[in-house]
Order: C-alpha cells, then sequence, then structure tokens
C-alpha cells in the first residue's frame, strides 16, 4: 500500500524535477553547514515527498529516493551501497547531533532528532539489504 503511494506520487515527477529535488538537496545542505539556526522545514529529507513528521519518514520512501534511476551521479557505475553509505555519514548521530541539532531551534529539536534517527536506521536496512544482494 506504501509502495503504492509512493508510486503514485513519482509518477507526478518529471525525470526534471527528480533532477531538480537533488540538485536543490545538495544546495540545501551545502548551505545548512553555514546557517546558525535550523528548523525541520530546513532540512532536506531524502524523500520525494517532504515529510510533515517523523512518522511519515519510511524505508520504502527513503529507497525511493536513494535508489532512483535520476539520482545524480558523476560515475553511474557507482555501487548503489556506496550512495546509502555517503547518506549514512550526513545523517549518522555522532556527526549530525554534533554538526546540525545543536543548531535546530527548541522546540523543532526533538522532532528532528526522530526524524533523523528514522533516516539513519532506514539507510542502515538498506544498507544491510545491499550487502546481502551480493551473496
Amino acid at each position: 500500500m506504501e509502495r503504492e503511494r509512493l508510486n503514485r506520487a513519482a509518477k507526478t515527477m518529471t525525470k526534471d524535477d527528480v533532477i531538480a529535488m537533488f540538485d536543490n538537496h545538495e544546495r540545501l545542505w551545502q548551505r545548512m553547514s553555514t546557517t546558525d539556526q535550523l528548523r525541520w522545514d530546513h532540512f532536506p529529507w531524502p524523500m520525494f515527498k517532504r515529510p510533515a513528521s517523523p512518522e511519515e519518514i519510511t524505508l520504502t520512501a527513503i529507497s525511493a529516493y536513494i535508489l532512483s534511476p535520476h539520482y545524480p551521479e558523476k560515475d553511474k557505475s557507482r555501487p548503489e551501497k556506496d550512495r546509502i553509505k555517503e547518506h549514512i555519514r550526513r545523517w549518522h548521530p555522532d556527526r549530525f547531533e554534533t554538526k546540525m541539532l545543536p543548531k535546530v531551534i527548541e522546540s523543532d529539536k526533538e522532532k528532528v532528532r526522530e526524524g533523523a534517527g528514522f533516516v539513519v536506521r532506514s539507510l542502515n536496512d538498506l544498507l544491510t539489504k545491499s550487502n546481502t544482494r551480493l551473496f
């Protein structure tokens, strides 16, 4: 059911829309490193549809985003597990909770912490699945 909803949502986005979203997300990550104050809506959540709450962050939605055929890469032969690892580095609690979370306004802090936790757990699940497909 969740997968069907995501497929319908993805169908409304053109290839150019998806590529533009990936470019925008990269710019947001760069801008956030120099921003003093962040909110839930400032984060480029790795999903095609911006979640309103941590509960809307799902493995299926993150998988569709990370494994999109339109994901920008200089080297298309790069393994998908490298793409997953790149996102894990961004969202990993050791880094995220020292670099990003202190900038989040107090009223959004717990929501962002919970959302980032959902993201990193989903990414770790994806990485495990990509490793087991090799054998």
